[in-house]
Formats: C-alpha cells, structure tokens, sequence
C-alpha cells in the first residue's frame, strides 16, 4: 500500500497495464468458451452509465467516479474463471487499486460494489454499487453476440442479437431508472428475453430502490414492469 493516498480517476484504471491484460484474459477466456463479449466495450459502457446513473441522481462526482471505476472493473474476474468471478474481479481489483493510491475506504467500496454485481448472489448494498449493477445489466445488444453463425445460436446468442437498441433512461425528477430495448421478434421472441434475465431484473429493481428511485422495463415501446 503506499504511503500516500490519492484520488484514483477512472482514466488511471483505463490506462492500467494490469487492469487491462486481466480484462483482456477474461474476454478471451469467455470467447472460448461461448459467451458474448466482455472486453474493452462492455467496460467502458458501464463506466460511462454507471457515472451518469450516480451524476443524473444526484450523488456527489466522487461517489460517481467510484461508480465508474466499479462499472469499468467489474469483469475482470473472468480472466481466472466464470464461476463466482465477480469476488475474483474484487480481490484482483484490491492490489492494482492500493497501488494506484486509493485510500482503503474506497478500495473497500469498490470492492463491495465490484464482489456483488452478479445476480445469482449479489446484493446492492451502496449506491455505487447499485449504479454498477444497473449500468451492467443494462448492456443488452446484439454486438455483444460473437457467434457468427445465426444457426448455431443458443438462446443467450438469440436475445442479445435481436437485441438492436438498449438505453438506460435516467429521470431525476421521478428518480426512475428505465431500461428501454428495442427486440427484434422475428429473431427472438419476448418470452425468451424474460426467460433468461427475469434475475437480471428483479436485481435491477433492488437496485433502482438503493438508488431511492424504481426500476421500469420499456420493450418495443410497451411499458411492461
């Protein structure tokens, strides 16, 4: 840990030669086995809304670069393994943010907030951390689709590529987080979207409620929670 500490930006963590490799390691572990991508793209998108998540609510900038650090970071677990790789991208996450110069606090918030984005388990326990959950489950495209046979899609591969417009639309003066997507239901059908991220949205509702605000889910234009 170095003796001073200081306030670590999300440009520090976007330029961290080791922060970059364990993200890139995961990507291609996931590629490898089968699922969308997770890489560079994925971590910038959910830097980027989980800090205007916090901005648009009104929480301090601090509090929101934390979020984005979170949002940015919160993968880098897979370099090691799917399973349970969001307490891996944490404990991975500690050693590179000490370095940096982040003061304990804020390790361990980041932390909590990086340990607990999965939705088998996690728990949005901190604003940050509930920013870094929304922002994270938000990113549903079909670019993240990396099958290139249509064919050959399994039911992950069908949603996410049917998936051509996703927009996580931030009302502060309603505090109302909602995720808008447009699904092309000639490539997948409505249920089928409901049938492998219902846990993904009930996490987004406890996490929209951490923030003091609710959730609602807009597909095709059709308001349905």
């Amino acid at each position: 840990m170095p003796d001073v500490s200081r306030e670590v930006t999300l440009e520090d963590i976007q330029g961290d030669e080791e922060l970059i490799a364990y993200m890139e390691m995961g990507d291609d572990y996931l590629g490898a086995i089968g699922y969308t991508e997770h890489g560079l793209r994925h971590a910038n998108l959910t830097a980027h809304i989980s800090g205007n998540v916090m901005r648009r609510l009104g929480y301090p900038d601090r509090d929101a670069e934390l979020a984005s650090i979170a949002g940015f970071i919160h993968d880098i677990g897979n370099c090691i393994g799917r399973l349970d790789h969001g307490i891996s991208a944490a404990m991975l996450a500690k050693d590179a943010l000490y370095r940096l110069g982040m003061p304990p606090r804020e390790v361990a918030i980041v932390m909590n907030a990086v340990g607990n984005h999965e939705e088998e388990f996690g728990d949005p326990a901190t604003p940050i951390a509930a920013a870094a959950i929304m922002a994270d489950k938000s990113d549903v495209h079909h670019t993240r689709v990396r099958n290139p046979d249509p064919a050959a899609f399994d039911i992950h591969d069908r949603v996410n590529y049917a998936a051509k417009r996703s927009f996580l639309r931030v009302d502060p003066d309603v505090r109302e987080l909602a995720l808008e997507i447009d699904i092309d239901t000639e490539v997948s059908q409505l249920m089928e979207y409901f049938e492998i991220f219902l846990s993904r949205m009930q996490m987004c509702r406890r996490a929209a409620a951490t923030l003091d605000a609710r959730f609602a889910l807009v597909i095709n234009g059709t308001r349905l929670l």
